[in-house]
């Protein structure tokens, strides 16, 4: 049984979740490279050491002296159509397999989902194992870009550039770089400042800048050499730049097969287009989120709301907005010149007669920040639908969307 899950107890004969300690970072070094690879641990001390995160950052479950189960939660920021939502995003867990099937980490999920509320998270996202986090409330939302082969590479156009490893004053760069990059997409998460820190140091990946004439014109996040190279977080000034970019990873990779992450829509997506294979996604892979409130969160995202309701010209002024999750549904009143606070009522199994749209909460994820919209979804899932087509369609379109997040997703 675990004791206590928010505070440090000391072992009374039984497990313990607390808050991790300096004395515990060895152990959870050692835990996190016996389930998982030996740059975890590596990872984890840079979170917890870095002043935007720390100690605090991270806990364990503990049976005496021993830790048998960690887990941590980073800071992050969803932003959609201008507006940020503050998130979090649970990583680098683990369990001594001695341990397993005994709760572990479903009572560090919820250490990691009360600290996220605390900190004024309105959404968690992260990349996981197929399913597994399906059981602790999130779901899959966001599409994954593509990875593509490059089969071919640019031409050399006898540019003056400079490939080279990133540095921690080329930080300003890069998040410019990427800034640009993730102009064009509806939902974007960028990466936080210490993420920058981190990955600066993170060994499983390099971060890589191109200058010319003195100024880094372009910066991507690649794979060491092996087996291939994959390149990822792609972002250039120009389409030279880009094509640089290409190969000038390639030549620190001579005859490994390179692969891309596919931006589609960034000047390296477009600049990439006639270098790489186009061959049909083999299958689905997304990244997942959670929304804890979901009347928090949709009255955060009002103005959005009656952003894209003008913009459509319809006018449904004195009425309710009702949106039913079947177990509990909310009403936004539509006034003059906004939407009204979000009130939450109890179960409404039947919104069709209040001129409302249903939609399954394991499905208002995707709603908001997938790319299906309300037609979308309303056409794959009999569970979510709108008795106000027109409405419900202008209020909830498909997206685009960009994540970067602190594990490449391959």
């Amino acid at each position: 049984m675990i004791k206590n899950p928010s505070a440090a107890v000391p072992p009374a004969g039984g497990l313990v979740l607390r808050p991790a300690r300096p004395t515990d970072l060895d152990q959870i070094g050692a835990l996190l490279t016996a389930r998982g690879e030996p740059d975890d641990a590596v990872d984890h001390r840079l979170v917890v050491t870095d002043p935007d995160a720390g100690l605090s950052a991270c806990a364990v479950v503990v049976d005496g002296d021993r830790v048998v189960s960690t887990a941590t939660l980073l800071d992050e920021e969803l932003r959609i159509g201008g507006i940020r939502l503050p998130a979090g995003q649970v990583e680098l867990v683990a369990t001594d397999a001695e341990y397993e099937g005994r709760g572990l980490v479903r009572a560090l999920m919820d250490w990691a989902h009360a600290r996220s509320a605390a900190r004024g998270h309105l959404v968690q996202a992260m990349i996981g194992i197929p399913y597994f986090y399906r059981l602790f409330g999130y779901e899959y939302a966001i599409d994954i870009p593509q990875v593509l082969d490059v089969n071919t590479l640019p031409p050399g156009d006898g540019s003056a550039t400079l490939l080279r490893t990133a540095r921690p004053s080329d930080i300003a760069s890069m998040a410019a770089l990427q800034a640009s990059a993730q102009n064009g997409f509806d939902v974007t998460m960028p990466h936080s400042a210490a993420c920058w820190r981190w990955l600066l140091d993170h060994e499983s990946s390099n971060l890589m800048v191109l200058e010319r004439d003195g100024a880094v014109v372009a910066t991507a996040r690649t794979t060491p050499p092996g087996d291939e190279v994959l390149v990822a977080e792609a972002a250039a000034h120009d389409a030279a730049a880009a094509r640089d970019l290409l190969r000038g990873v390639a030549a620190l990779a001579p005859g490994d097969p390179i692969r891309i992450v596919h931006r589609a829509g960034t000047v390296t997506g477009d600049a990439w287009q006639e270098f790489a294979d186009h061959q049909p996604r083999a299958g689905a892979e997304q990244y997942y989120i959670r929304i804890p409130d979901a009347a928090a969160l949709l009255d955060r995202l009002r103005p959005l709301l009656w952003q894209r309701l003008t913009k459509a010209g319809i006018d449904r002024t004195g009425q309710d907005i009702v949106i039913s999750t079947f177990g509990a549904h909310h009403r936004i009143p539509v006034l003059p010149d906004g939407l009204g606070p979000v009130t939450t009522g109890g179960p409404m199994r039947s919104p069709g007669t209040a001129g409302g749209a249903g939609v399954a909460p394991d499905h208002l994820a995707a709603l908001l920040f997938g790319p299906h919209g309300m037609q979308g979804l309303s056409r794959i899932r009999p569970d979510v639908y709108a008795a106000d087509e027109e409405l419900f369609e202008a209020l909830f379109p498909p997206v685009t969307a960009d994540v970067l997040s602190y594990y490449l997703p391959y």
